[in-house]
């Protein structure tokens, strides 16, 4: 490569399926314009840092750290199966706030950063910051928000029917479909 720096496309993943359809995007991106592909998990220690340090009894950083590990290894076989994602590409571990993490990774100006926008509630909108729009404000690189599939919805319909131990009848799942 001789002193220049390969290009890098930077995806953001927690195993959700919106993080691991912003992968796809990625690994697509990053195979269309020959660049690396930057696979990064973001984890904080249960509860925050503050929560940890007080702890009386805290988990071991070496055992958290590779547990996030484990889930980043996780949802690249969820996405790519064993085959990987047909581009060179680097599993990164960050530890802080998926934001702030993503950001700092893609720190370069002709980075491209990935994520997913995921579906957000009220309630969720409430409880917890947007990455995306954390990443939207605060990246020196250009970002994509991948937005979730219209299946997600009808998929998250179904979990909360079922957890409710609501009926639910196959047929309404395929109506109006081909």
């Amino acid at each position: 490569m001789g002193g220049a720096e390969r290009r890098r496309v930077v995806a953001g993943v927690s195993g959700s399926l919106s993080s691991l359809a912003a992968l796809h995007v990625a690994a697509d991106e990053a195979r269309r314009t020959g660049a690396e592909l930057l696979a990064v998990l973001a984890w904080e220690p249960p509860g925050g840092e503050l929560a940890h340090r007080r702890s009386v009894f805290p988990s071991p950083m070496a055992d958290l750290r590779h547990d996030a590990g484990e889930r980043l290894l996780a949802a690249l076989r969820t996405a790519f199966g064993d085959t990987g994602p047909g581009v060179p590409f680097q599993g990164v571990v960050a530890r802080g706030a998926a934001g702030r993490a993503l950001v700092e990774t893609a720190d370069r100006a002709d980075d491209f950063l990935v994520i997913g926008a995921g579906c957000r509630g009220r309630v969720r909108r409430a409880l917890f910051p947007s990455v995306a729009r954390y990443c939207v404000a605060h990246a020196a690189c250009p970002v994509l928000a991948v937005p979730p599939s219209p299946l997600e919805s009808e998929l998250a319909s179904v979990h909360r029917r079922v957890s409710l131990r609501l009926p639910l009848d196959a047929r309404e799942l395929t109506d109006g479909r081909s």
